[in-house]
């Protein structure tokens, strides 16, 4: 049952992961298509970099949790 828990908490890894690897492929084509708008651009990839690894990390700290206190 622990490791269930601990596994669908791990999807939001995988997804923060997609997520990042589809954001960056799409910054690199509009970089391409607008070199004069690469600041911009670059922030806004930053951010949502950010804002994506946030969540991969609160699932992480979610299926650490499940295994600490379940297992015991």
């Amino acid at each position: 049952m622990i490791a269930i828990g601990a596994g669908i908490a791990a999807l939001a890894c995988i997804g923060a992961g997609i997520g990042i690897g589809i954001a960056t492929s799409k910054a690199a084509e509009a970089v391409a298509r607008q070199p004069e708008a690469e600041g911009k651009i670059t922030k806004i990839l930053l951010l949502g970099g950010a804002l994506a690894e946030a969540t991969a990390i609160y699932g992480f700290v979610i299926g650490v949790l499940i295994i600490l206190f379940m297992g015991s």
